[in-house]
């Protein structure tokens, strides 16, 4: 007589305690906190120094996105740093660099030009750091536990966003722009020492050893396009870049659309409706949703990522507009599951170049989906441009739907 065995019991959700448990995460948390509110700080208290200055909303406006230009540059040529320089001293050198960069501007004795390239010159660096920090997480954390502590780094970016742009619209009339960029210098160098303090170091791996950057710039390519040539992982990639960036494209409209329903700071809740759908889709599905249903959720949330965004077509006051644009970035959530596929999919030796290039992506994408719209906004109205986002979004999920299962 044959016994069966007993039903295995799905695995629970990991929870906060099992990621936050490892010493080396809660200093990348500390860390990718202190850069992005740091991040912000700066971009709205640099661009209020050249406002003041030359009375410019073009530079001012340059001065806001300078650090974002130089992005794809840096992940074109760079990114392989992130798996050949140990994280403990790549970090510690990038906000080191970071420190004194803010320190400059806070000084205020260089011209404008001069002070827009020497933050695109700190920005080209910018996807290494962010790929070193990303591309950490895999050693460390695995299975649900990764996805957790994928979602705790959207989270983060989230709420740093909103309080980083916060401070940094409040504090210029305290603190003046100056006072408040040295408040952002503080923040990279905190960062420094948080990153030397905390983190092991790792021998570099075994794909080149040299971090020399002639070496650095022919191993960036060379991955690049071993990642893009796998079928597999450049349908992740592209099902990852693709819905969030056009469905994030329509952020271009909410000042006009804010304008037009005539209530002040309009704009500002818009977007913080935004962001406070992506915090709570991540909250949602990285700690209470068991892996296997996250999984069935995918292409659902990928959907509703666009979906949402069709309604602006009938023109829908504040209140429904921020509930529309929260449901909509709460199906952004989606992404963790493309993150896990592509981190299962990657040797561990270019974990961090593989982060960094979809970091790129979907940064180049957004930028290129918001000028797309920008452009579009001046034959349609607002409304119909942030629907035409969503309808793009909705294409690209069907288009994409075997990676998007």
């Amino acid at each position: 007589m044959t016994t069966s065995a007993a039903p295995t019991a799905p695995p629970a959700p990991a929870r906060y305690r099992d990621v936050f448990g490892v010493p080396e995460f809660r200093t990348l948390f500390g860390v990718q906190a202190l850069l992005v509110t740091g991040e912000s700080i700066r971009m709205i208290a640099l661009s209020v120094l050249v406002f003041e200055r030359t009375g410019s909303t073009l530079l001012a406006a340059l001065a806001f996105s300078a650090g974002m230009l130089p992005y794809v540059a840096g992940g074109m040529f760079l990114l392989s740093l992130a798996d050949r320089v140990p994280p403990r001293r790549l970090l510690t050198g990038y906000f080191l660099a970071r420190c004194a960069v803010d320190g400059v501007l806070a000084l205020g004795g260089l011209p404008v030009p001069g002070m827009l390239a020497l933050v695109a010159g700190i920005g080209v660096f910018a996807p290494v750091g962010s790929a070193s920090l990303g591309g950490r997480l895999p050693s460390l954390l695995s299975g649900g536990r990764y996805v957790l502590g994928r979602s705790v780094f959207t989270m983060t970016m989230a709420v740093g966003q909103i309080a980083g742009q916060a401070l940094g619209g409040l504090l210029p009339a305290v603190l003046a722009p100056s006072g408040t960029l040295l408040l952002a210098a503080v923040s990279g160098g905190t960062a420094a020492a948080l990153a030397w303090r905390g983190l092991r170091a790792p021998e570099p791996h075994a794909n080149g050893g040299s971090s020399r950057p002639s070496g650095a710039v022919r191993d960036t390519w060379r991955v690049n396009r071993r990642l893009l040539a796998d079928r597999r992982v450049r349908g992740l990639l592209l099902a990852w870049w693709l819905p969030v960036s056009l469905a994030v494209g329509s952020e271009a409209m909410a000042v006009p659309y804010g304008s037009g329903l005539g209530r002040p700071g309009a704009a500002g809740l818009l977007l913080a409706s935004g962001a406070t759908g992506m915090f709570s889709g991540n909250l949602v599905l990285g700690r209470w949703i068991r892996p296997a249903v996250r999984e069935r959720l995918t292409l659902p949330l990928a959907l509703l990522t666009g979906a949402p965004l069709l309604a602006f077509a009938s023109g829908p006051g504040l209140a429904a507009a921020c509930a529309l644009l929260a449901a909509g970035t709460f199906g952004m959530g989606y992404d963790l599951n493309i993150q896990a596929r592509v981190a299962d999919a990657v040797p561990e030796r270019v974990q961090g170049q593989a982060v960094g290039l979809a970091t790129m992506g979907i940064v180049t994408g957004q930028a290129a989906a918001m000028a797309g719209a920008g452009a579009l906004g001046g034959v349609l109205a607002p409304a119909y441009v942030i629907a035409s986002c969503g309808a793009a979004s909705l294409v690209t999920c069907l288009v994409l739907v075997r990676r998007l299962r």
